[in-house]
């Protein structure tokens, strides 16, 4: 079997223009980025607002393992698959980072013959949206320092501003950092940071702004830290709001790209799927609703904290809900889950798979409670038996939920008819009735609560005095109005990342709550939220290399 980038390499592309013909695009409707990429005009982002709606599938997937199961591959598979059926479909999936591209992941563009092409672009600079995000949210960094330097006008107390600098690259160094050293000149000595770009507040607000308006909006209500009183200062405090949406201009429009088969995919926003949402933008997810019969996304992490972020929080913004929710689950992954060790996953067991469904089978009840219908995604491994497949097909028949293999890694569109013609028959036969978990007018407190006991199956959340005067704190900025943002492990229900499985009688600690109210929401941290992380002893650059020519080798 070739690696991925060389059945990459060895796809013949289709001109841009060809791809965006195929969902009636044309080239006027498009700012070209070379022969093979473009971003969409904002008077066709507009345009398309007025036509109604397609279906929206919604991938998902159990909580992740070191086994890998495969949601981005699953997801572009599927959108293949229902193009080889003949519906008209499209793609909207978020853009790597150049962090995990070079640590541990390599490439995220899908794999074998589900990717997005071109996946070297794609997984390294692409059309400069991250560099934008990055410059935007530095830019602000630079206009807090130079407004302490020039008077402090607004009073800002530089021992509580919570804004950090960003750079998209894994980079432990940077996590804690002193500025301002030096000579007068050199502005006001404070202790700042750096996150990884995915983790700005300003890629989130990318992400969920509706239009330029709106982003700029969303700008203004950043907060950047707090005066000696302890009130919120503003972006629009500041008065550079305008200054930022400049910055983003471009980088708020959508990237146009292609499948290895062919399918338009718009690629566009990536907010980390903790601290943030996990979901790629609402403009990209609109559009390609209003332009195709059937849109194919996904959200971040498991169906815990993706999906309960994609439709408690960004669903609230689109046009309509998810049809259907597809949850992606392996056979390895789940006899992990039923508590097999990784060296003995190539093993048949079907007692682990049994035992490791009980993981799988609360994601189903999760995503039921929202009204939607519910898909498994059986993602085939080599090494999966048919005895085990049995089990896992027969487990999810008993509780009526439909469930099909999927081989879209190796066998490419063919690979996820199955899947796809279960995905047609759920939305038909069962017409989805959206529900939120929460209201607006909930606390915050409430909100964190039902998303505990509702979604992670916890029994209560303990609060840090810290958090407990956050919210009354909150409640009189009027901020508690907004939702809520789990940051918790993505490998567990549960907030130990030890507790594989469907752990019980669990407590979930909220130490401290941060807000994003440029984004619209407030981030409730459940343990040490690593927003900057650090490269492993053989991080994935070592195999990376570019030939004479131009050619990009080890990306995957």
């Amino acid at each position: 079997m070739k690696s991925d980038i060389e059945i990459a390499q060895n796809t013949e592309l289709s001109p841009i223009t060809e791809i965006a013909e195929k969902v009636g695009l044309k080239f006027d409707d498009l700012d070209l980025y070379g022969p093979y990429k473009a971003k969409l005009s904002f008077d066709k982002i507009k345009a398309v607002k007025s036509q109604k709606t397609g279906k929206l599938v919604l991938v998902t997937a159990i909580n992740p393992t070191p086994a890998g199961e495969g949601k981005s591959t699953v997801s572009i598979g599927l959108a293949d698959a229902l193009s080889k059926l003949g519906k008209k479909t499209m793609l909207a999936l978020r853009e790597p980072s150049l962090g995990p591209v070079m640590g541990i992941k390599g490439g995220a563009a899908g794999g074998g013959y589900a990717q997005v092409l071109p996946m070297e672009d794609i997984n390294l600079h692409f059309t400069g949206d991250m560099h934008a995000i990055t410059t935007a949210n530095n830019a602000l960094s630079a206009l807090i320092d130079n407004h302490l330097q020039q008077g402090n006008e607004l009073g800002i107390d530089q021992r509580r501003i919570i804004w950090k600098r960003v750079v998209d690259l894994n980079d432990r160094a940077l996590r804690q950092v002193i500025v301002g050293l030096g000579s007068p000149v050199n502005g006001i000595p404070r202790e700042d940071g750096f996150d990884i770009t995915v983790a700005s507040e300003i890629m989130a607000v990318l992400c969920l702004a509706t239009d330029l308006k709106d982003l700029k909006k969303r700008l203004a209500n950043i907060v950047i830290g707090y005066r000696h009183d302890r009130s919120p200062v503003y972006v629009r405090d500041l008065k550079v709001e305008g200054a930022l949406a400049l910055i983003l201009k471009d980088a708020v429009k959508p990237n146009l790209v292609q499948t290895i088969y062919g399918t338009p995919a718009l690629v566009h926003g990536g907010p980390f799927a903790n601290i943030a949402h996990g979901c790629n933008s609402v403009l990209a997810t609109e559009t390609a609703m209003h332009l195709a019969d059937y849109t194919v996304t996904e959200a971040g992490f498991g169906a815990d904290l993706g999906a309960e972020k994609f439709l408690d929080i960004k669903t609230p913004n689109l046009p309509a809900a998810p049809d259907a929710v597809v949850i992606v689950a392996t056979l390895r992954a789940l006899k992990m889950h039923g508590g097999l060790a990784k060296d003995e996953l190539d093993k048949e067991d079907t007692d682990a798979v049994k035992a490791g469904f009980a993981n799988l089978k609360r994601h189903i009840e999760n995503m039921r409670q929202y009204g939607l219908p519910v898909v498994v995604a059986i993602n085939e491994f080599i090494n999966d038996t048919a005895a085990e497949v049995a089990v896992l097909e027969k487990l999810c028949a008993e509780i009526n939920v439909p469930a099909a293999a999927v081989s879209v890694w190796a066998d490419g569109a063919a690979g996820g008819l199955a899947l796809a013609k279960a995905v047609i028959s759920a939305i038909e036969e069962q017409p989805a009735e959206y529900k939120r978990l929460y209201s607006d007018d909930d606390s915050l407190e409430d909100k964190i609560t039902k998303i505990v006991t509702k979604i992670y199956g916890g029994k209560s959340v303990v609060f840090s005095s810290k958090a407990q005067s956050q919210l009354k704190q909150f409640a009189r900025f009027g901020w508690d109005k907004l939702p809520v943002c789990m940051a918790k492990t993505q490998y567990s229900f549960s907030d130990n990342p030890s507790s594989l499985g469907v752990p019980k009688d669990f407590e979930i600690t909220i130490r401290e709550l941060v807000p994003k109210t440029g984004a619209g929401f407030i981030v409730a941290l459940t343990g040490d939220v690593m927003t900057m992380p650090g490269l492993p002893k053989q991080p994935a650059a070592l195999n990376m290399d570019v030939t004479e020519d131009g050619k990009a080798l080890g990306l995957f």
